[in-house]
């Protein structure tokens, strides 16, 4: 018998003084049988770094047509294409075709730097792309926050993020392999 998702409640806050963006979002999460904590938050933390009224999960690891977060127009237009790990250069190609603007979070240390020497010459075409790695030691310490019901508060300023669930405090440093327009 397939194992069902674990549910996730999460009360995210955002505070990013670079977009002038506060806003409180509750998050329900489907965790997939075969996700990661570190996977999880890796999720929210995207979420995080893109909210908008108009940003929501996917089915994620379930489907392959789909990202793992997205953003629409109010007429239906892909805005918006967030995927996480390590997506095949095919993947990150049919995304760029589909959507406004795409952004990759790759996480995995030494694996996520190999994946992206391998294809980075291959997206310099796509100037509506942008990849962004987390480091290993940050996203594991993430890890260490998930649980099945969450209030975390994101605070973005000059780039730098720290997320705070209780008294645990992580901070995340955004590695900007590629900047879109370049």
């Amino acid at each position: 018998m397939a194992q069902k998702s674990t549910i996730y409640k999460a009360e995210l806050s955002v505070s990013d003084m670079d977009r002038h963006y506060y806003e409180t979002h509750k998050l329900t999460v489907a965790k997939h049988p075969s996700e990661t904590d570190e996977r999880l938050m890796v999720r929210i933390l995207a979420f995080a770094l893109n909210a908008h009224e108009q940003l929501e999960m996917t089915k994620g690891l379930s489907t392959d047509d789909e990202p793992d977060i997205w953003q629409k127009s109010l007429s239906g237009e892909l805005e918006l294409w967030v995927a996480l790990g390590l997506p095949s250069e095919k993947i990150v190609r049919q995304s760029c075709g589909k959507a406004d603007a795409v952004i990759v979070y790759c996480y995995g240390g030494k694996t996520a730097e190999m994946w992206w020497e391998k294809i980075k010459n291959s997206t310099t075409r796509f100037d509506n792309l942008q990849v962004i790695g987390f480091s290993q030691n940050d996203t594991r310490e993430l890890a260490k926050l998930a649980s099945r019901s969450m209030k975390l508060q994101v605070n973005i300023q000059d780039g730098d993020v720290m997320v705070s669930v209780d008294d645990s405090i992580v901070y995340i440093t955004l590695a900007k392999w590629k900047n879109a327009g370049h």
